[in-house]
């Protein structure tokens, strides 16, 4: 006869099943949406912005004020700062913030540079605050209060946009007054520094290549990413929208959710791309999940209420709550390898075939959606199906980071803001891979994640010998996870790399041969 305790863990291994295939089963239907709108919407996109630009004269085109939130970035405040100066626009109508936050050398850095682009004739400005209230959305509140121009684009300090940035996405938002913001899709810098970011750049391909599309082209809610696109400031002003909000520590995500529960359309544009720096450590990578899994979350808890209360349809309510309750994921990978010992402990495989079949069923579904979602990403943008040699490196690095993720998601249902733990980056390219001089927060999940690594490799070994193979496979995947994870983030000795003194006068001009071919529209391939 079986035990209450039987029920209870396959109840609970059932029910992970079940959540973690909802969102693995999720990713076919984007990646079905996307394929059957793709190629009509680019092409739009394509006469949309071709027209606009035969059709409409320098000195009617719209003034664009370009924004640069930065918080000590020494090592890429005068790349991103040259980069946005270099970009094609009317004379006389492209204006740039720089809103500087900084408390250390970044500030002597942005002074110099800026001062070198105003007697080039630049319209560029420091704006600076007294505190860091509100964080980003804070600074970028307080540039648009001195701002002149129509449309606000916002550039990070990884950012590296390509000269005629504003000359394609400026007439996509001028030539539909319903556009709140237009995104473009991140490319990336340092794709092949590491396994690290190879994993990553793969990931973020998924997200726009996919995902975005997806959403953007089939009437459903998509997210402004909080950079590497250009808003339309009366949108941010709306009061039904509520302006920047520092609330969640993801204000890109929060405000354009509320933009479009107030009536305003976001548009994706595959095609503008704008190239970033992917991080090159480990822990610096915890911290940017962090804040995007505890911000994803606190924005779902202060929105999905409204959300589901709004006049949307059923499909753009569940694709919504799907999207902002995403990170939760990482809870359910950590229960299921949890469950490890008491389900060879306790449960008799045989008494119950049948509900463990139909588990493994499900995640066997589930497990897929990811490669496949990511392949057909890398595919549909050119680059064949040199995705899947990554797959298990995203696979590995997805599987460590549940315990870094999981904690962030339960933060975020208890908390309100929080600190906004800044990304370190080094100004690392396709050619030159360099270490930043600021050094990644440090945690002691390290010791968790090598603790529950050790746990999944013995009961790998224990489940394999006791001929249960299928669930064997999924616990070697997470031991080698959460080992290699906790391995590359456990402390390690070294003062931070400081300022080369020369470095302060070097113009961003002379990094331009390792940017080649970044600049240009991006090409890409759809079957």
């Amino acid at each position: 006869m079986r035990s209450p305790t039987d029920y209870v863990i396959i109840g609970l291994f059932l029910t992970c099943s079940i959540m973690l295939a909802m969102y693995g089963l999720h990713l076919y239907l984007l990646v079905f949406l996307f394929r059957r709108r793709s190629t009509r919407q680019i092409a739009e996109q394509r006469a949309t912005i071709e027209r606009y630009q035969r059709e409409v004269p320098d000195e009617q085109w719209p003034i664009v004020t370009s924004q640069l939130p930065l918080y000590n970035e020494a090592d890429v405040a005068i790349r991103v700062i040259e980069a946005v100066a270099r970009m094609e626009y009317p004379a006389g109508r492209h204006e740039i913030q720089v809103l500087d936050d900084s408390t250390d050398e970044t500030r002597a850095l942005v002074d110099r540079v800026v001062r070198r682009l105003q007697l080039r004739g630049v319209d560029i400005h420091v704006v600076r605050r007294e505190n860091r209230e509100g964080f980003k959305a804070g600074a970028l509140a307080e540039g648009l209060k001195v701002c002149r121009g129509e449309f606000a684009a916002v550039f990070d300090a990884d950012f590296i946009p390509p000269t005629d940035f504003l000359r394609r996405a400026v007439p996509l938002l001028a030539s539909d007054t319903n556009l709140a913001c237009v995104q473009g899709r991140w490319a990336h810098l340092n794709p092949n520094e590491s396994w690290l970011t190879r994993a990553q750049a793969l990931g973020i391909d998924g997200h726009f290549a996919i995902e975005q599309g997806a959403r953007a082209w089939n009437g459903l809610l998509m997210n402004f990413n909080g950079t590497a696109g250009m808003w339309r400031i009366a949108a941010i002003h709306d009061p039904a929208t509520g302006g920047w909000q520092g609330d969640t520590l993801t204000e890109d995500l929060d405000l354009s959710y509320r933009a479009q529960l107030a009536g305003w359309g976001i548009a994706y544009c595959l095609e503008l791309a704008c190239p970033a720096e992917l991080p090159g450590h480990i822990n610096a990578l915890k911290s940017q999940q962090r804040r995007w899994a505890k911000g994803s979350i606190q924005v779902a808890v202060k929105l999905l209420p409204t959300i589901w209360r709004a006049p949307l349809t059923l499909g753009q309510k569940l694709e919504a709550t799907l999207h902002l309750t995403h990170y939760s994921i990482a809870f359910w990978m950590v229960i299921v390898a949890v469950l490890a010992r008491p389900m060879i402990g306790t449960v008799d495989p045989a008494g119950l075939y049948h509900w463990f079949i139909a588990g493994w069923a499900i995640i066997f579904a589930s497990a897929i959606a990811p490669p496949l979602c990511y392949g057909y990403a890398r595919y549909s943008l050119g680059g064949g199906f040199s995705g899947l040699r990554t797959i298990p490196c995203l696979m590995m690095l997805g599987t460590g980071l549940c315990v870094n993720n999981m904690i962030a998601v339960f933060q975020g249902l208890f908390q309100r803001g929080g600190v906004f733990e800044r990304t370190p980056k080094s100004g690392s390219t396709i050619k030159t891979a360099t270490k930043s001089r600021y050094n990644p927060l440090h945690s002691r999940l390290w010791y968790i994640e090598m603790v529950l690594g050790a746990y999944c490799l013995a009961y790998w070994a224990i489940y394999f010998m006791a001929g249960r193979v299928a669930f064997s496979v999924f616990l070697a995947i997470y031991a080698l996870g959460f080992l290699t994870v906790g391995w590359l983030s456990r402390p390690q000795a070294g003062p931070p790399r400081r300022l080369a003194a020369e470095a302060i006068d070097t113009p961003a001009t002379a990094m331009e041969p390792a940017l080649a071919g970044l600049a240009g529209p991006a090409t890409v391939g759809h079957p």
